[in-house]
Parts: structure tokens; C-alpha cells; sequence
């Protein structure tokens, strides 16, 4: 098994078929490279590049350009997540096919649980695309991407 919850410290020592419990609050808010927005990331394939995210974004934050590869869902907790197809609020739930390619931003800050398939590909300036970490989103996951496709 390759999923992994970072941070994790009581996952030590764990068979490969033991239940992985996380203790949410130990786990630390990992910057991004947008100014704003904080994750915990909650478990994270990095052979599929499956991955559970808590996002917190403050108020006007945004996330530009970029592509849900495969299918992306979030359920916002707190305040809301706007892009040019609506808006969705506390206590909703949005998800995104495929393919879909937007930006979003929070006008009153938000706390969102997401999920992806594979991670977004967010578009820069000078022709590279990233992820949310800011590296090569073609090195980390174009092969994670591929076999979800084929499934």
C-alpha cells in the first residue's frame, strides 16, 4: 500500500490491512504556494495520486487557473468557494468532471474538505504547469494520472 497520511506519528508500525486513524488537529497547516491558503493533507496515494485534503483559505484567496484531471469534490465547512459557474456554501457539496478547468477564490474565507483523483494542474504564466506544491506536475503525477484513466 502507498497511501499515506504525512505527519502522521501513530501511523508507525501499522500491517498493511490495520484501520489508519488520524488525529486532525496534530496534524500541521502545510503552506501552498497561494497566498492564503493552508492544507492538511489527509491521506495521499502517491503511486495514483489520490488525495484528501483539508483546505483553509482566508478571506479573497484565490486558486487561478488550473484543470481537475479526473473527478475533484469538495464539501465547504465554513464560508464559501466562488468561480464562474456559482457559488457554494457552508454545508454544500460541488463536484467537478473531469477535464473542467476554472479558477475559484473565498470573498469571506473557507474551510473545505477535498477530494481528488488526481491532483489539480494549475497553469503559470510562463507555460509550466504545476501543483499545489509548486512542482512539475507532469514529474509527480502524469504516470499516477495515466493509470487512473485506464482503470
Amino acid at each position: 500500500m502507498s497511501a499515506i497520511t504525512p505527519n502522521a506519528g501513530n501511523h508507525e508500525g501499522l500491517s498493511a490491512k490495520d484501520s489508519r486513524f488520524v488525529n486532525v488537529p496534530e496534524l500541521p497547516w502545510e503552506d501552498t504556494k497561494f497566498p492564503g491558503v493552508k492544507a492538511k493533507t489527509l491521506l495521499v496515494d502517491p503511486s495514483t495520486g489520490l488525495l484528501t485534503v483539508l483546505l483553509k483559505m482566508e478571506p479573497g484567496a484565490r486558486l487561478p487557473d488550473h484543470e481537475h484531471v479526473l473527478i475533484e469534490q469538495t464539501y465547504v465547512i465554513e464560508g464559501e468557494l466562488v468561480d464562474p459557474d456559482g457559488v457554494c456554501s457552508a454545508g454544500n457539496f460541488v463536484w467537478r468532471p473531469a477535464g473542467t478547468r476554472h479558477a475559484a477564490y473565498t470573498p469571506k474565507g473557507g474551510l473545505m474538505l477535498a477530494m481528488f483523483q488526481a491532483p489539480n494542474r494549475f497553469f503559470e504564466r510562463d507555460g509550466s504547469v504545476k501543483d499545489m506544491l509548486d512542482r512539475d506536475w507532469d514529474e509527480h503525477w502524469s504516470r499516477a494520472s495515466n493509470l487512473q484513466t485506464q482503470r
